[in-house]
């Protein structure tokens, strides 16, 4: 059929399905919005700010496992967005978002909010197109969303010029995609996989190293089963957290920079590494060459370029995590799990000797209490998103997560603001959970305008704000390695976040007590209502284990114990 540009993008949402779209309009996607006002297919959020609609179609992504999708316009409405892309893709978060740009005509003049924005896209997504004619408009629709779903997930950018959406031409979705280039490899190399199986067999001290690309790949159920068929404990990345259940036995906890004492002892003493869709991020490895120094490694991954970038690979497998996890799945039963429980007694010993803990010697509420409180009261009724900082880091050690897609964060850009508008998509994607964001009282106000967007549709997200009145994770960093001195991370002029909230049509808690939190908490869930409770913890509690950066995993800092 004969349709415009901008028609095109609206039928081509429908065709795949696509229920909830983020977004800010503007003057070069006028033409697209008109559209969306004429249909009633899916949802249109109107953000506050374009950086939170990329990370709520982030958080709807996450949650819900499809391609999220963002709209916005040229100029700064693309600049404010970039930081969302550049968070997608560090994460492998498969998003199409979509971009106006002035007309053909007027591109490389300086126009009015006229941005390369294809050229700035180009480092921070998996593939980017300036759309030239309204005739490739379906074709490159339905690349896109080809593109961002398959292999390494990723965001794909979409830019379009004004009077290409206003162009007529024939538009036809059930053309057959030809992707020469670009062809994921999914299946395993066989005679690798056995060679794997083979070295988990012979291995005294074998460890599962889980990634976040077990989340994407949807794999959580098949890795479940293989680490209990095989009865090797397992380690989780921050990405990873949900895979394996916080009450399996076979889980030690998270690894790495802030992982438990158990885990990082367990990958410095293992003798075979099984690298599951995870990447090696120098937050974990720490100090490359002491490394899991005395193991072989086998890492499995879905994207070549990952495999051997940072960690030499000694059973490198290409493929998707399910589908290799199945096939090692069926060559396991000579792998004698009963071999392993000295191991698995070692690293129990690690854990009894320095547990995952904190204290409780102070007259303000220690954050750990509150995150393990909410993990007490919801545990697997609510999502959680985080910001980033201490709360973060906090909230991957002691919440109790117990399956894959309940933990939104910002892994490898480390985005302050992420939570709270990724925590909208969060809610939109699955309205049955309660959606709540760990925050601190620096990361709020990253993008606390969000307010207005969860009272207008009606997304009751609860925001709980761990308030030490310091940006805490740079303060502990300069209280470490800076000798206290504390350079610009002193927050105590901070805005009054009840009514803040309830300026937004909100409603707002200040806490002190654990009884005046469990109270709060309860009544935020049945005002149903966007929320902010600020909860006034120790100013200078530390998050512990931490491995000095370019450290050993084995030379951590520890909690000291208490006195008696």
């Amino acid at each position: 059929m004969q349709i415009s540009g901008s028609q095109m993008v609206i039928e081509a949402l429908i065709a795949e399905d696509v229920t909830t779209v983020f977004g800010y309009p503007g003057g070069a996607i006028m033409n697209v919005y008109d559209e969306i006002y004429k249909q009633n297919d899916f949802k249109h959020i109107l953000t506050r700010h374009e950086q939170a609609a990329i990370h709520a179609a982030e958080g709807y992504s996450r949650a819900s496992g499809k391609v999220g999708v963002a709209m916005i316009t040229s100029g700064p409405g693309f600049t404010n967005a970039v930081t969302g892309l550049a968070d997608a893709y560090m994460d492998s978060i498969p998003l199409v978002v979509i971009s106006g740009q002035v007309p053909m005509s007027l591109i490389g003049t300086d126009a009015f909010q006229e941005i390369d924005a294809v050229g700035i896209s180009r480092s921070c997504t998996k593939h980017n197109y300036l759309v030239t004619d309204a005739k490739d408009l379906a074709r490159i629709l339905k690349e896109a969303f080809h593109i961002a779903a398959t292999g390494r997930p990723g965001p794909v950018h979409i830019d379009i010029p004004k009077d290409v959406t206003a162009q007529i031409a024939e538009f036809d979705y059930s053309l057959k995609l030809s992707l020469e280039t670009y062809k994921p490899h999914i299946k395993g190399n066989p005679r690798q996989i056995k060679k794997a199986i083979e070295a988990i067999a012979k291995a005294k001290r074998p460890l599962f190293y889980l990634g976040g690309g077990i989340i994407n790949a949807n794999a959580s159920d098949e890795v479940r089963d293989f680490v209990h068929r095989t009865g090797i404990p397992a380690v989780e990345t921050f990405m990873a957290r949900g895979t394996l259940s916080h009450d399996d036995s076979l889980l030690i906890s998270m690894l790495g920079m802030h992982g438990s004492y158990a885990a990082n002892m367990a990958m410095s003493e293992t003798d075979l590494v099984i690298g599951l869709g995870a990447r090696f991020d120098d937050r974990v490895t720490g100090k490359i060459s002491e490394f899991a120094k005395n193991a072989d490694v086998i890492h499995v991954d879905i994207d070549p370029a990952s495999i051997s970038k940072l960690i030499n690979a000694d059973y490198p497998i290409v493929g998707d995590v399910k589908n290799v996890v199945n096939d090692m799945l069926k060559l396991s039963s000579d792998i004698d799990s009963a071999k392993y429980k000295p191991w698995r007694e070692t690293i129990s010993n690690f854990d009894n000797l320095h547990p995952l803990t904190y204290h409780e010697d102070t007259d303000r509420l220690k954050p750990q209490w509150v995150i393990e409180r909410v993990g007490e009261l919801l545990g697997d009724d609510a999502n959680i998103s985080t910001d980033v900082g201490q709360h973060q880091m906090w909230t991957a050690q002691f919440y109790p997560f117990s399956r894959p897609r309940q933990f939104m964060s910002s892994g490898g850009l480390g985005t302050m603001g992420y939570g709270f508008p990724a925590a909208i998509g969060v809610k939109a994607a699955s309205p049955e959970k309660i959606s709540i964001n760990f925050t601190g009282d620096g990361s709020i106000l990253m993008n606390c305008q969000e307010l207005m967007t969860a009272v207008e549709q009606k997304l009751p997200v609860i925001n709980i704000i761990l308030n030490n009145n310091f940006l805490g994770m740079v303060r502990q960093w300069q209280t470490l390695f800076y000798d206290k001195r504390h350079s610009e991370t002193d927050l105590s002029v901070q805005p009054d976040f009840v009514k803040l909230s309830e300026a937004f049509g909100g409603i707002g808690y200040r806490v002190k007590t654990k009884e005046e939190f469990d109270a709060a908490l309860k009544d935020a869930i049945d005002k149903n209502i966007v929320a902010f409770i600020e909860v006034i913890v120790e100013r200078m509690e530390n998050v512990m284990p931490m491995v000095p950066a370019g450290g050993s995993l084995f030379n951590m800092m520890l909690l000291q114990k208490k006195e008696k």
